[in-house]
């Protein structure tokens, strides 16, 4: 352990939260952030550069979030066979790796080549954020598990906006929207053009590679709790569960399944909303460039970190389902303006709605996890919930299509209002099961 008063508890919880440690854990959560912001200016660039479809376009996030759900159960097995710092360091040596790739993508110039480099990145985020949730629930006292991972979650904005600035200045150019500038070159220009901008895309990600290494530096030498659910007794007269008695356990949880099911379309609501509100920009006002149209983003990180510390706040007087389903019902409503009012007071709704996305990802998570009382299971279930992000890859291609098929960006955003929905849904429900329970105790 980290210190002589720092005592495990037998289902894997700490006595009190090791404050540097926690530090330290939580700058993980903005490191990913940097690559997912990444993501929303990739998608913007590459459509114009590639002359993609906005269905093709979003397969940045597909490739970004399928190997995030390829690598998690991989990911969740090296935590049951050593630990978190172990897969921590693992995701942060995939990441840099992932980053490096970007050197070779740059040179071949190909909408594939690329793919393969976000993938490759998305490998160690699913390694990070398989430890790092888990972990952050984990280390500390167990009726504090979900705000000490908002807490955690609250960074994550810090690495959105500085992901988006680095993209607006060293892969966005000043002049004309892209579209406009191509659409007066030959096809020999355009070619060029083009070869110079995907240039600029590999910019950022040296910047990244650095801090990253320091990062890695500081984890190595720094001495973290185990925090496993068993102690060192029990391990040695309990037998742990397999693979497949843990999914069978897990899959006959319909508490779990519903909260998987949240976290699928949130992560996807998310995503979506963010991939497209650049484009949703440049649609809404041609004359505007990539690099101007990129504010909106920051504008919605800021919002989305204010967002946070609202629902920290929030949730320390009412319960995290209750500001959840409050939470939806506003944003169902921003997001029906966004897709109706044809003028750019819509942009600053899909701005707006970025508030409310704070409290979703850690409180179904904390509350999803927690469902699963058998403790044996805790990795591989905290391991399924980071699957769940594979919703960014299928929802933003959704919306993408959607797009497609009506020919209109704004209209597109019924899918993600659909998906707040479905979350208004699934908090009433927590909030009912908890007003059961408290019946039942007074009863």
């Amino acid at each position: 352990m980290t210190s002589k008063n720092l005592i495990q508890l037998p289902d894997g919880y700490l006595n009190r939260t090791p404050i540097f440690q926690f530090i330290l854990l939580s700058m993980l959560f903005p490191m990913w952030a940097v690559a997912a912001s990444l993501n929303d200016i990739l998608i913007t660039q590459f459509k114009h550069v590639f002359e993609l479809s906005d269905f093709a376009s979003a397969l940045v996030q597909s490739a970004f979030y399928g190997g995030y759900f390829l690598v998690a159960i991989p990911a969740s097995m090296v935590i049951k066979k050593t630990n978190y710092k172990i897969a921590i360091i693992a995701g942060l040596l995939f990441y840099i790796v992932g980053c490096t790739l970007f050197y070779p993508a740059s040179e071949m110039a190909t909408y594939t080549m690329f793919l393969f480099a976000l993938f490759s990145i998305a490998i160690g985020l699913g390694f990070l954020e398989t430890a790092a949730n888990t972990y952050s629930s984990m280390i500390g006292p167990r009726q504090f598990a979900t705000l000490r991972l908002n807490i955690s979650q609250t960074f994550y904005p810090l690495g959105s906006i500085s992901g988006i600035l680095l993209g607006k200045y060293l892969v966005f150019q000043e002049g004309a929207s892209l579209e406009s500038q191509m659409a007066n070159m030959s096809t020999e220009e355009a070619h060029a053009f083009g070869l110079e901008m995907l240039q600029h895309t590999l910019q950022p990600y040296k910047y990244i590679i650095f801090v990253l290494i320091g990062v890695l530096i500081l984890f190595i030498l720094t001495k973290f709790p185990f925090c496993k659910p068993v102690s060192e007794k029990e391990k040695a007269t309990e037998k742990s569960a397999g693979l497949l008695e843990t999914l069978k356990h897990l899959a006959g949880n319909k508490k779990f399944r519903s909260g998987i099911a949240a976290q699928f379309l949130y992560v996807g609501m998310q995503t979506t909303v963010w991939s497209f509100t650049i484009r949703l920009a440049l649609d809404l006002n041609p004359d505007i460039n990539e690099r101007f149209a990129s504010n909106f983003m920051i504008f919605s990180f800021i919002c989305f970190f204010a967002g946070k510390f609202v629902a920290n706040f929030l949730i320390t007087r009412f319960t995290a389902s209750r500001v959840l389903f409050v939470y939806s019902i506003i944003g169902t409503a921003l997001l029906a303006y966004v897709s109706l009012v044809p003028n750019m007071t819509a942009v600053y709704g899909a701005v707006a709605v970025s508030m409310l996305f704070g409290p979703c990802w850690p409180s179904i998570y904390a509350e999803t996890l927690g469902v699963v009382k058998n403790k044996k299971y805790t990795e591989t279930a905290g391991a399924i919930l980071v699957m769940s992000i594979v919703g960014g890859a299928f929802i933003p291609a959704a919306q993408g299509f959607v797009s497609d098929l009506f020919n209109s960006m704004q209209l597109s955003f019924f899918v993600p209002m659909a998906c707040f929905i479905y979350i208004g849904f699934y908090s009433f429900g927590k909030i009912k099961q908890k007003v059961a329970v408290q019946v039942e105790k007074t009863a």
